[in-house]
């Protein structure tokens, strides 16, 4: 894993979101306005080059990470709050959690992302751990 991490072996690899080198996000850059909170995100691509050197190195579970990541990255930030608090145990159905696999999938592309929840899903189920469902009274 001699490119791991990227940022510090191969930075010329690595791009902030709106396209600056990494070697740019600097203090000063900053304190000029020349960045902000949008380029100290990672990009998918990293992400994904990323998880190219961990898979190459027999990484699998920190490479399929760092691959639902590069999913995660490009789903807005409001969302991404509204997932976890629904993976919360007690705090979703069964069908609120299928819900949100299904719009992982449909509306943001993102199947890894959607396999992780049905997992969880399937996790809580076990372990009794996902909310009541209500009933409508009789």
């Amino acid at each position: 894993m001699s490119d791991f991490p990227l940022g510090s072996r191969r930075p010329d690899l690595v791009r902030t979101p709106s396209g600056l080198a990494a070697g740019d996000v600097t203090l000063e850059a900053l304190r000029q306005g020349l960045v902000d909170a949008a380029d100290v995100r990672a990009t998918a691509e990293t992400l994904r080059r990323q998880a190219a050197v961990a898979l190459a190195s027999g990484r699998t579970q920190l490479a399929a990470n760092l691959e639902r990541a590069a999913e995660l990255s490009a789903i807005p930030l409001e969302a991404i709050l509204e997932i976890y608090t629904a993976l919360r145990p007690h705090r979703s159905t069964e069908a609120e959690l299928e819900a949100w696999a299904r719009r992982l999938e449909d509306e943001h592309g993102a199947p890894q992302a959607a396999a992780f929840v049905r997992d969880a899903l399937a996790a809580y189920a076990q372990r009794e751990l996902l909310a009541a469902v209500e009933r409508a009274p009789a």
